[in-house]
């Protein structure tokens, strides 16, 4: 897989990269992760997503270069924690975030349209290093 490193702002607009942080710190607040649906999107388990989400967001927030897989990583976390109320936010995620799911869906779409590119080797696949 290609390696090649991309800054959050060489693809995202500031609004993006604060709903992917916002989206990866609901890991370690209402939202609650399964060993298996860790390893499924890529991280060693449960408690390897709390971490990498924790640095994942530093980086994004310090706009340090992120690699395709932890790109991929990101984008999965985020659309899962948003989406599923088993999981996710789900219902709650106006109430944890206050961005109401009309506002979050147009943002996140654009998110998924920008690192099409980036991510596209992780398509149908797990994104594990």
């Amino acid at each position: 897989m290609s390696e090649q490193v991309v800054r959050p702002s060489e693809v995202l607009a500031q609004d993006e990269v604060r709903l992917l942080q916002r989206a990866l710190g609901e890991w370690g607040g209402p939202a609650r992760c399964s060993d298996e649906l860790a390893f499924g999107m890529g991280f060693v388990d449960a408690r390897d997503l709390l971490d990498q989400c924790r640095i994942l967001s530093r980086a994004l927030g310090d706009d340090d270069p992120i690699k395709p897989v932890d790109w991929a990583r990101t984008l999965l976390a985020a659309e899962i924690v948003f989406v599923s109320d088993l999981v996710g936010s789900g219902v709650e995620w106006q109430t944890t975030t206050g961005l109401t799911d009309e506002a979050t869906l147009p943002i996140l779409r654009a998110i998924q349209r920008k690192l099409a590119r980036t991510v596209s080797a992780y398509y149908g696949k797990c994104p594990d290093a």
